[in-house]
């Protein structure tokens, strides 16, 4: 296999909508990272759940975009099309024909060809392989090449070499400082604090302790609560503003605004571990002054105390914002931006990346 100049075929979940699509900017940002280093990569994704119609960038110029149609004349059309790639992989969570594209990308796997698995949600999927002796993924872990996670650090990789998988290795999260940066305050966003976060369902409780929780307890002071699924059957508090889905051009102003910006990881990847989510490092990224509910693995990006705060409670949470001055918001700030700056950009992730093909390829 060639070493430089790949031919890289990319199906996911959608890379030019971040509506209801999380990993969208990871997405961007580890294939801006390949092309900067001379790759080519077709990204090959559904028109599903409205995503089109709620574009955030149009078709960027480090990757050839693909939008297939929702049926199977549509998805079969799109592997055809990439049967020319040099490496092909398929990432968790495209959210239709996952099931059929596990298999059939693995039918262009030659010895010239790597074909990997990238999971975007790795604690959830070995979660349901473990409930599911019958689960048609756990028959194709060993046949991929390779293994990509999200995050999970050793126990996600632990998990997956129990499932046969050859290879496993965690491509954290990162910024891309050309597009997540420090803006000037916008007046939609001020508040307190702000949290983004589409409504999932191994979310919601965390939510109501870390974020509504705090709300309540500190009433004079408005909170923003931004994501899809928050309209209905949440806590109506006068001090919470529920803003709906944020587009990704808002991000910036959105992190740079409030007083602090809370993270607040899905209850499987905080179990697990080693998880930061994107908006991590898009906040650390914006200056933000970062509250992170608590997990394993989070001094390996942040040093809890200097570069974020850390609660384990919605009490402690309210505690760090009634202790919070804009100074010390400010430093706390600017040391997680360093952080991230020196060890955490996709720029990084883009070298992990060509390590890891070199050895496979040797």
């Amino acid at each position: 296999m060639k070493q430089n100049g790949l031919k890289i075929a990319f199906f996911g979940s959608s890379l030019v909508s971040a509506y209801w699509n999380g990993a969208a900017t990871y997405y961007r940002g580890i294939i801006k990272a390949l092309h900067a280093r001379g790759h080519t990569v077709t990204f090959y994704e559904p028109d599903a759940y409205d995503r089109q119609a709620n574009r955030d960038i149009p078709d960027p110029p480090y990757a050839r975009s693909v939008v297939y149609a929702p049926d199977e004349a549509g998805v079969t059309g799109a592997l055809r099309d990439a049967r020319h790639a040099d490496i092909i992989i398929k990432a968790s969570g495209v959210g239709i024909f996952d099931e059929f594209l596990e298999a059939a990308v693995l039918d262009f796997k030659t010895p010239e060809r790597i074909v990997a698995f990238w999971d975007v949600d790795a604690p959830a999927t070995l979660d349901r392989m473990t409930a599911d002796e019958n689960d048609p993924f756990r028959a194709l872990v060993h046949e991929y090449d390779m293994i990509l996670t999200y995050g999970g650090g050793d126990p996600v990789v632990d998990g997956y070499w129990k499932r046969g998988a050859r290879i496993c290795v965690p491509v954290y999260n990162a910024v891309d400082p050309d597009t997540h940066y420090h803006v000037p305050p916008d007046e939609r966003f001020h508040g307190l604090l702000g949290f983004l976060g589409n409504r999932m369902p191994d979310r919601e409780e965390r939510v109501w302790e870390f974020f509504f929780k705090p709300a309540r307890e500190i009433p004079g002071n408005r909170f923003l609560l931004g994501g899809n699924g928050w309209g209905e059957n949440t806590p109506q508090l006068d001090n919470v503003t529920c803003l709906g889905h944020i587009y990704t051009r808002d991000h910036n102003a959105f992190n740079s605004t409030p007083s602090a910006v809370l993270n607040i990881n899905r209850a499987s990847m905080a179990e697990y571990g080693w998880s930061p989510a994107t908006r991590v490092f898009e906040a650390a990224g914006s200056g933000a002054c970062i509250i992170t509910d608590a997990w394993e693995g989070l001094e390996m990006f942040l040093e809890p105390g200097t570069e974020c705060l850390v609660a384990r409670s919605g009490n402690e949470v309210a505690a760090h914002l009634a202790s919070l001055t804009p100074e010390r918001a400010r430093t706390i700030g600017l040391a997680a931006l360093r952080r991230v700056l020196s060890e955490h950009t996709y720029g990084h992730r883009g070298r992990q990346l060509e390590t890891i093909l070199e050895e496979i390829r040797n």
